[in-house]
């Protein structure tokens, strides 16, 4: 239908892109710190580096050219290639400097009496970088240390460069020249010359690059690891104080760019009766028509207009304006797009069963390819060997890993340091690309999948798992339910983890560096084989070698991971009881053992030892635990009482624990249901207050890890307190999250399950990163925020994890969303 002809177009929508002025103004600094101009913005450490994982690829001076973040990490670097956990500058400061749209950065190297400073400033149409030092270079450092600032690969694949006049082609795949002295380090691509062009064939990405004194080297760093970026270089001469390198950078800025309107939509589509609302993200400069057409596909391929309407202003949020193209009346099934500002979308489908596809190949296929101690093939396709059979070693006291894994001087186990710990080498899934366990993490995907079954059914088989041979079969249906073979596979890690230690610990993970960084077939990271150091590094006996590649066992003894197992084990058993009643009962003893426990274990949080990965509320886990297994128990005096007892602990973290709390209620008596509802409306209407800071309808993440695990959850909060409370809380909360995680989110228009709706992101960081592709099903974290006001998410760059990773408890949240999402929608009339 059409409620106004569709002859009537928003008059000016031709001109949109001429009407800007020809000659852009110059750089000039913003309020928020940054250097502006209409096509161009400077960022300077308003990012810094991580103290965690150091060079996240979103630091120091950074390029924002034509809507696209192209150059980061600008800073002194004391390596022309650094790797991810190389040094990184400590941030000291950052200050206007005196000259008019100048900002001064102090960064230091305390460890190696480096401490520096760096000046950018605006210069015209581009700016000038200056580093000083307090001191000139200590001798260790002449001939290492230099000024860097990296280009993103994808941008500049198959274009050229020009160093100097001498040209150059960037390539796809990183073929050296690489040092001949057995270090590993690449050589330049080209050097010597005082300018560097680069892309000067296209207007778009072309950036030059003049140094007064300094010459230029330009690097490709992925000869040294297949994250590194295109890095240009500067050393620092020995001797030099102030003004030690000086740049101008010259982003081209293409005269009157704007950047073009991104019209976000949920990819998988819209049932007939629930509410369609398209987002359009704008460019402050853009000027926008007032109106948006949907179009119709019929048979023969026409676009048919078949319904137009205002669209609706929806404020400005970080640096874009939004809109909002309401068209929720049109229920008539079919093929759809929208056009909008001379652009149509891609299509998407208006259907009953829209949503009945869009969480089967998170659990079918990317759970499985995740899978521990087993191996995975999918028809021709083998994911991965029998991985990590090895499992696990003692990992030593004191010792803080580079994955963030702490050992404090309590091992809290009976296993010596580097000592095999039997029993480990069964079940559980690798956290995300990095093959660790995370039993955290692990705890909350069978919740989750107990969760999704009791609530939604999941009655789905396509995949065969037989755990005795260690192998899985994707699309060989055994006749057993796919969640509830995941739900044993995790109860088995889990319950091992208590056989071992008496307690549930933090993690396993590689003990390497290089180990850890291993892409590919989970299989070959580990011999799997037991390591004996009585062995020579190239002996075999039996089931031992004397390779020391065995993961190591991360043992803190900390309550509240205790207590999330405790609870993952409760519900585990609910789930498993027909299945497999011995491990039924035998999660269920060890549940109730875990939880009591902690009942009457005094727990001092002065200790550090709750930290000893990152900080769990012990209160919100003792919630958790104890729901489930009140709903496990049937409310057995125990569980229940204690429940009533962390009332004012379910009050303080209501967001965390609400929709668990909620779960309670048909186990509970009376006065518990009365008691949560003023908690249901206040978090309501604190949630309320928060959403209407920006258009989407969720709350998005502002930190250094995007944010579609929060916005899921967020779903199945909302979803829980709707059931019990429809009168309080509406089903509007969880069809948003399920558009924005299906592409209705800033930046850019892509589901965030790779291949769910019709597009999605297809290059992702997992296993598969170096191929450039996807895990199907898996979720990647989504929009990031960098600041002060650029939301990212690259298409085509799968190495920037806080963006692209896939993690299995993001994607067990999301499975769990997406059928609260679907009940949702089906309550629509």
């Amino acid at each position: 239908m059409m409620n106004r002809p569709c002859s009537h177009l928003f008059a000016g929508v031709c001109a949109l892109a001429i009407a800007m002025p020809a000659i852009a103004a110059p750089l000039k600094a913003s309020a928020s710190g940054t250097l502006e101009m209409q096509g161009l913005s400077v960022i300077v450490d308003q990012n810094q580096f991580s103290p965690i994982f150091f060079d996240e690829k979103n630091a120091g001076i950074q390029i924002v050219l034509h809507g696209d973040r192209i150059a980061t990490d600008g800073a002194v670097r004391l390596n022309p290639t650094p790797e991810q956990w190389d040094p990184v500058p400590a941030f000291v400061g950052r200050d206007r400097g005196p000259e008019p749209d100048q900002i001064i950065v102090r960064s230091a190297y305390p460890d190696v009496d480096l401490r520096y400073r760096v000046k950018v400033t605006a210069e015209g149409e581009g700016f000038r970088i200056a580093v000083d030092l307090d001191k000139p270079l200590p001798d260790s450092l002449a001939g290492k240390a230099g000024f860097n600032l990296d280009f993103l690969p994808t941008v500049y694949f198959g274009k050229t460069y020009l160093m100097g006049t001498a040209p150059g082609l960037f390539p796809r795949h990183p073929v050296g020249p690489m040092a001949k002295d057995g270090s590993g380090n690449p050589l330049p691509l080209a050097s010597g010359a005082q300018s560097l062009t680069l892309a000067p064939e296209d207007p778009e990405t072309r950036v030059s690059i003049t140094s007064d004194g300094t010459p230029l080297a330009l690097y490709d760093a992925r000869a040294r690891a297949q994250n590194g970026w295109f890095v240009v270089r500067s050393l620092i001469p020995a001797g030099a104080k102030n003004d030690a390198v000086v740049w101008h950078v010259r982003p081209n800025v293409i005269p009157g760019w704007v950047r073009p309107p991104m019209i976000a939509f949920n990819q998988a589509g819209y049932t007939p009766a629930r509410g369609k609302v398209a987002l359009i993200e704008l460019d402050p400069a853009f000027k926008a028509p007032a109106e948006a057409t949907l179009l119709k596909f019929t048979p023969d391929g026409r676009k048919q207009p078949v319904f137009r309407a205002a669209v609706q202003p929806r404020g400005k949020w970080m640096r874009y304006d939004y809109a909002a193209f309401d068209f929720s009346s049109v229920r008539a099934p079919g093929i759809y797009a929208i056009s909008y500002a001379g652009t149509t979308t891609n299509p998407f489908r208006i259907a009953t069963d829209a949503y009945g596809h869009i969480w089967q190949t998170s659990l079918d296929t990317f759970l499985a390819e995740q899978m521990d101690h087993v191996g995975v093939r999918e028809e021709y396709r083998v994911w991965q060997s029998p991985s990590h059979l090895d499992d696990a070693r003692q990992a030593p006291p004191n010792h803080i890993h580079f994955d963030g894994y702490k050992m404090g001087p309590n091992l809290d186990s009976p296993y010596k340091p580097g000592e095999h710990i039997p029993g480990l080498a069964v079940g559980g899934w690798q956290d995300a690309g990095d093959y660790d366990i995370q039993t955290p993490d692990n705890a909350w995907v069978v919740r989750d999948l107990v969760w999704a079954r009791e609530l939604f059914g999941l009655d789905w088989d396509e995949t065969g798992v037989d755990e005795a041979a260690r192998a899985v079969e994707i699309r060989k249906p055994d006749g057993v339910q796919d969640a509830l073979q995941q739900i044993r596979h995790g109860t088995l890690q889990l319950l091992a983890q208590y056989k071992a230690f008496g307690h549930a610990i933090v993690g396993i993970v590689d003990p390497k560096l290089r180990q850890y960084a291993h892409l590919g077939d989970a299989g070959s990271q580990t011999d799997g084989m037991v390591y004996d150091p009585a062995l020579g590094p190239l002996d075999r006996e039996g089931t031992r070698s004397g390779v020391p590649d065995d993961r190591w066992a991360f043992t803190t003894d900390l309550p509240s991971n205790d207590l999330y197992v405790a609870g993952a084990l409760a519900g585990a058993s609910r789930a498993l009881a027909d299945l497999d009643p011995a491990l039924s009962a035998e999660a269920l003893k060890t549940a109730k053992a875990m939880w009591a426990k902690q009942q009457s274990r005094p727990f001092d949080d002065t200790t550090g030892r709750e930290s000893a990965f990152s900080p769990r509320m012990l209160d919100v886990a003792d919630v958790m635990a104890t729901v489930e297994l009140v709903i496990t128990t049937k409310g057995e005096p125990a569980y229940t009482a204690r429940l009533k007892q962390l009332l004012p602990s379910i009050q303080k973290h209501f967001d965390w624990v609400g929709g668990a709390a909620v779960r309670a209620i048909p186990f509970m008596t009376a006065d518990y249901r009365a008691d949560l509802a003023p908690l249901v409306k206040q978090e309501k209407d604190k949630i309320d207050a928060d959403l209407a800071h920006n258009p989407f309808g969720v709350p998005i993440s502002e930190g250094s890890w995007a944010g579609s695990n929060r916005v899921a959850t967020f779903a199945t909060t909302m979803y829980m307190l709707h059931k019990a409370y429809p009168e309080i809380v509406g089903t509007q909360y969880t069809l948003n999250a399920l558009d924005y995680i299906l592409g209705r989110h800033p930046a850019n228009n892509l589901s965030l399950v790779s291949t769910v709706g019709t597009q999605s992101k297809l290059i992702g960081y997992g296993h598969n990163r170096a191929d450039y592709s996807f895990i199907p099903g898996g979720m990647v974290p989504g929009v990031i925020i960098i600041k002060p006001d650029f939301p990212e998410l690259k298409t085509d760059w799968p190495f920037l994890w806080f963006e692209n990773e896939y993690t299995v408890s993001t994607t067990s949240a999301y499975i769990l969303a997406a059928n609260a999402a679907i009940a949702a929608a089906a309550e629509a009339r």
